[in-house]
């Protein structure tokens, strides 16, 4: 939660705010994440406006995977950048978050809890949305060998499984040898 009563509600005022943040829960897609317990920087700007606060910020952490193709474990940095609108909740509004409901607006919105911002969830859709869907070592990676499962980075110019063709299509080879022959 980010306390916004130091920017104050007068459009056009503007705050920086710096924060390392510890992570509740892990952030992640099937193939890389950003751990429960790691922590995130977010480097953030309010602004207050005729509606809410806008935040535009950045987070960055450390994401955690396995290569794609030779399934190596990685650690890299990961940034992030993010803008949402706070609104200012209304009379009319419950400011639980939900929106308004009769417009059939799509778009979720989010509202101040009081004087307070609930981050979590627009950092999560930041970072989630980053994390890549098929992290590589290296843009070389080769991978592994389809036969025996070796590293190929490892395994030298020289490995290979004899001629390669699958036994089950000799009896193919045989007539594509000798067509005469059925």
């Amino acid at each position: 939660m980010v306390d916004t009563r130091p920017l104050g509600r007068q459009p056009g005022s503007m705050r920086t705010v710096s924060r390392i943040v510890t992570l509740p829960e892990g952030f992640e897609t099937a193939m890389a994440s950003v751990p429960k317990g790691q922590e995130i920087e977010l480097d953030l700007r309010l602004e207050a406006v005729m509606e809410g606060v806008l935040v535009t910020g950045t987070v960055t952490g450390r994401l955690t995977a396995e290569c794609s193709r030779c399934l190596e474990p990685l650690s890299e940095e990961l940034e992030a950048g993010f803008q949402e609108m706070y609104r200012y909740p209304d009379d009319e509004d419950d400011a639980v978050g939900t929106g308004d409901e009769d417009s059939g607006d799509e778009d979720e919105d989010y509202y101040l809890e009081g004087d307070l911002l609930d981050l979590e969830p627009v950092v999560r859709d930041a970072v989630v949305l980053a994390l890549p869907l098929s992290p590589l070592c290296g843009p070389d990676c080769p991978g592994l060998c389809s036969e025996c499962g070796v590293k190929l980075a490892d395994a030298g110019p020289d490995h290979g499984h004899g001629d390669g063709v699958d036994p089950r299509w000799e009896a193919l080879r045989g007539i594509a040898e000798d067509p005469g022959r059925q």
